[in-house]
C-alpha cells in the first residue's frame, strides 16, 4: 500500500518564503468567469498575474515569464492557437505550466484538446476527482464542472497517470493529494465554503504554478499551494456569514499567510 504524507510545516514555510521573495510572473492562459478572482488571488499571495490570451502576444509574453497556467473553462479556436504558441515558448525555456482540465470527460472536442495539451508535458496537472479520473482512463468526468468523486477515489488514478505522464498530478478535494507516481503528499482541511464561490479552484491551479516559478519541487510547490489556499479557507470561513463575504475574506486570508513569511 502507498505510504501518504503529510506536508512538512518546515517545507510549507521554505515554499511560501521563496514565492514571497520572488513574486513570480504568471502567464494566466484562463477561462472569462474567473480572470479577476485568478489575478487576485496572486497578488495576495504575493506572486504578480498577467491575462496573455491573443496569439499574436502569448508566445513572446511566455517566453518572459516565470510560469505558465492554461486553463481550458472557455476554450475556442483562436484560444487554443495561442495556448499552444505559450505552451512551445514554455517547454522552449524550461519553464513550469499548469494544466486546469476543467471539465474533462464533459464533451468530446474539449476531451481531444485536453488530450494534445496533455502529450505536452505540463509540469503538473491540477483537478477534481473526475476530472483526474477522466484523464487516467478510469472515468467518464463529472457533473459538468463539478466532482462527482472523492479524492480518495482518485488518488491510485492520479499515481498512474503521473508515473505514465512523468508529471506532477495535484486532484483536489475534500482531502487534497499532489503525487509524482511514487511519492504521495496529502492536504486536509479547508472548508465547504470555498465551493460556493466561483473561481477558487480555477485560481488555485494559477496559484501552483506560482509555487512551481520559485521552488525545485513541483511536488512539494504544489502541495504548499494547495496548503495555502486550505488555510485561507479555513480563515475565510471563521470570518463570513456566506459566499458573499467569504471571498473578500479569502483573499485577506492568503494576503496574511503570505506576510507571514517575509
Amino acid at each position: 500500500m502507498q505510504t501518504v504524507e503529510n506536508l512538512s510545516q518546515e517545507t510549507f514555510d521554505r515554499c511560501c518564503q521563496r514565492l514571497v521573495n520572488a513574486r513570480p510572473l504568471v502567464h494566466c492562459m484562463t477561462n472569462d468567469v474567473v480572470q479577476e478572482i485568478t489575478a487576485d488571488v496572486l497578488l495576495a499571495a504575493g506572486a504578480s498575474p498577467a491575462m496573455i490570451i491573443d496569439e499574436h502576444e502569448s508566445a513572446d509574453f511566455a517566453a518572459i515569464a516565470d510560469a505558465l497556467l492554461i486553463n481550458v473553462g472557455t476554450i475556442t479556436e483562436k484560444r487554443l492557437c495561442a495556448m499552444n504558441l505559450a505552451i512551445e515558448a514554455a517547454n522552449k525555456k524550461s519553464m513550469p505550466w499548469v494544466l486546469d482540465p476543467v471539465a474533462s470527460g464533459l464533451l468530446p472536442w474539449r476531451d481531444q484538446q485536453i488530450a494534445h495539451f496533455l502529450s505536452l508535458r505540463p509540469t503538473v496537472v491540477r483537478g477534481n476527482a473526475s476530472e483526474i479520473l477522466n484523464l487516467a482512463g478510469q472515468g467518464k468526468g463529472g457533473h459538468g464542472v463539478d466532482s462527482t468523486d472523492s479524492s480518495d477515489d482518485a488518488l491510485q488514478a492520479a499515481m498512474a497517470l503521473a508515473k505514465t505522464r512523468g508529471i506532477v498530478v495535484a486532484v483536489t478535494g475534500e482531502t487534497d493529494f499532489v503525487t509524482d507516481g511514487e511519492k504521495v503528499l496529502s492536504i486536509a482541511g479547508g472548508d465547504v465554503m470555498s465551493t460556493l464561490v466561483v473561481g477558487t479552484g480555477c485560481s488555485l491551479s494559477a496559484l501552483v504554478a506560482a509555487f512551481c516559478a520559485c521552488n525545485d519541487s513541483a511536488l512539494e510547490a504544489s502541495a504548499s499551494a494547495l496548503q495555502m489556499a486550505k488555510r485561507a479557507s479555513e480563515m475565510a470561513a471563521q470570518q463570513s456569514k456566506g459566499p458573499g463575504s467569504f471571498h473578500p475574506a479569502y483573499l485577506d486570508a492568503l494576503y496574511q499567510i503570505a506576510r507571514e513569511h517575509v
